[in-house]
């Protein structure tokens, strides 16, 4: 098995620097763009399936970068939609922002930051907390790796930033330091391998456009 987990392409807000969580905030054109790129440069590989968070900008990015695969080996991958690869549920701050960038009804900077500074003590108002987040992730990311009937398929995984870092995190060295030195990406992509039951993260936070392209919308506010 080999499984491809992408984060969404970029929205407006992902642009303004705002908590998406639940929102359900489409891709904009920049985002389409780098999702139709990373496409192209998977069309390569026959994928047998798309699972994919249910919100709107993680199910268009996981069907953009599956289509050039699809018309070039004539097979339609069957598509998934899973809630437990949304994304963290923020509660009352969803599609906030922090007070140092002046929005009207703002998250308090020292709480947005610490998200970003010290995700595990970070508590949003109503919503999950990273552990949460990550149990829940890890569930939905391991029902796809251990699923018997899925061992010889290759797979599309779509989710978003937070979420992949919370699937991702038995995979890493350090499982204390959350984000691994940034957020991931708009269309980054992490590759695991199965093999004999023995999982692998085979590629961290590829980028298949232009790295020029990059940019880190949440950056600490000043």
């Amino acid at each position: 098995m080999l499984v491809y987990i992408i984060r969404h392409g970029e929205t407006n807000l992902n642009v303004q620097g705002r908590l998406q969580g639940r929102y359900d905030e489409p891709l904009n054109k920049n985002g389409i763009a780098l999702g139709k790129e990373t496409g192209e440069a998977l069309k390569g590989i026959p994928f047998d399936y798309l699972f994919t968070s249910p919100l709107k900008r993680a199910k268009r990015t996981g069907e953009l970068c599956i289509a050039p695969s699809a018309k070039l080996f004539h097979k339609r991958p069957k598509k998934i939609l899973m809630d437990g690869l949304m994304e963290m549920s923020f509660g009352e701050w969803e599609g906030l922002g922090s007070r140092s960038r002046n929005y009207e009804i703002p998250v308090p900077f020292e709480e947005f930051n610490r998200f970003f500074t010290d995700p595990f003590a970070f508590r949003p108002h109503g919503g999950e907390t990273i552990r949460e987040m990550i149990e829940r992730t890890d569930a939905a990311l391991q029902s796809i790796l251990t699923d018997p009937k899925l061992q010889d398929k290759i797979i599309m995984v779509s989710t978003h930033g937070c979420a992949l870092r919370g699937m991702l995190n038995r995979f890493y060295e350090d499982r204390h330091d959350f984000w691994q030195g940034v957020t991931p990406y708009n269309c980054s992509i992490n590759v695991i391998r199965v093999e004999k039951g023995k999982q692998e993260l085979i590629a961290r936070d590829l980028v298949l456009y232009d790295r020029s392209r990059i940019v880190d919308h949440y950056k600490l506010d000043g």
